[in-house]
């Protein structure tokens, strides 16, 4: 079976409870969508998590003046990103002088732990800045990577180049190839006058600390890093403050239950799915969860190798993204990944996923009768 690709047919937010469904749940290992890479580039928006937020919905933490203080620089920044293109318009003219390259960063990068905001704020810059949404752009990084292995690099250049604005979410260079990739593109880009805006969890002159073949990463992130002035967020993970604990797993009966009871729930044994995903590109995860409204999952346990619990990320990031509520059986959401892989250089990925996957489990509690 396959999924819907139009990009008005997809439904997000939260499932309805009561009432019956009307057929069974769907199952998201039966789903093999196809993606036009031209879905690739009319999605490049804040997901619908963000479709609402703003600089003034963000609630900076008292206790951390580096919050407040990034609202303000990036107020700033967007305010400054009106007018014309920097390269002279949108649209590049055959024999037009090429822009001088800019002699200060051309962008921003939010660096901070998970949970502290990055994504609300980024996303207020996208929704801030004063251009139309055709002009600016907004992704991960790892959609960025599959949109140049869509569309070619040079058709990816001309695409975005006539952008005002490119956000980049979650920027992590977990492999040298995909950092030699983006460094060259947004090298490009800034040439041609896009600003630039990222989130990560490190400072971009120390990206590569404790990753694997970390004097690659350091050799190209030095140039890489000279397009971004830094600007710390300090802070605990937002979902965790004031906010009861993540509910223990439901029992399979209970998760099955639900899953039929709820109208566009999947029910999806965690095994299985995890092998469905190594044959879906990651780049089609959003596409393999459209229509759906609540995911359900039975037998949830340890992700058994690194090449799974990286796919797994993605896809726990594409679910928080559409506020897909996860209900689960089997071990609790903090248990998914080996001590080996929590301490190791995709620490910071792992602990994403296992943050947003809670918050999404909580989301899930109410599709079980009480």
């Amino acid at each position: 079976m396959s999924t819907s690709l139009s990009t008005s047919g997809s439904t997000y937010g939260r499932p309805p409870i009561a009432g019956p469904a009307e057929a069974g749940p769907q199952a998201l290992c039966a789903r093999e969508p196809r993606v036009p890479a031209e879905r690739l580039v009319a999605e490049m928006v804040p997901p619908p998590r963000f479709d609402s937020v703003r600089f003034d919905t963000y609630d900076p933490d008292p206790g951390q003046p580096s919050q407040s203080q990034a609202v303000t620089v990036l107020s700033g920044f967007a305010a400054g990103l009106g007018g014309a293109h920097a390269s002279g318009g949108g649209k590049r003219r055959w024999f037009a002088k090429k822009a001088p390259a800019p002699t200060a960063p051309r962008g921003v990068y939010l660096d901070g732990g998970y949970g502290v905001g990055k994504t609300h704020l980024l996303a207020s810059l996208w929704h801030a800045t004063p251009a139309e949404p055709a002009l600016k752009a907004f992704g991960t990084f790892v959609e960025l990577t599959n949109l140049v292995g869509a569309l070619g690099f040079q058709q990816t250049v001309q695409t975005l180049g006539g952008h005002r604005l490119l956000c980049i979410d979650e920027f992590e260079l977990d492999d040298p190839g995909d950092t030699v990739l983006v460094s060259s593109l947004l090298s490009r880009l800034v040439e041609q006058g896009v600003a630039l805006a990222a989130t990560s969890n490190t400072l971009p002159g120390k990206l590569g600390e404790g990753r694997f073949a970390a004097a690659d990463f350091l050799r190209e992130i030095q140039g890489l890093s000279a397009h971004f002035r830094p600007l710390r967020i300090d802070g605990q993970d937002y979902r965790h403050r004031g906010l009861p604990e993540a509910p223990a797993p439901f029992s399979d009966e209970q998760v099955t239950k639900a899953a039929y009871a709820t109208e566009g729930a999947s029910l999806d044994d965690f095994p299985g799915l995890l092998e469905h995903l190594a044959k879906v590109h990651p780049s089609r995860y959003g596409a393999l969860t459209d229509g759906i409204a609540a995911v359900c999952l039975t037998d949830v346990g340890p992700v058994p190798d690194q090449s799974t619990a990286l796919r797994l990320v993605v896809l726990a990031d594409r679910l928080y993204d559409r506020e897909i509520p996860v209900l689960a059986s089997g071990v609790p959401f903090d248990q998914l990944f080996s001590e080996e892989m929590l301490n190791g250089g995709y620490r910071k990925k792992y602990f994403r996923a296992i943050s947003r996957l809670t918050a999404l489990a909580r989301d899930a509690k109410p599709l079980v009768s009480q």
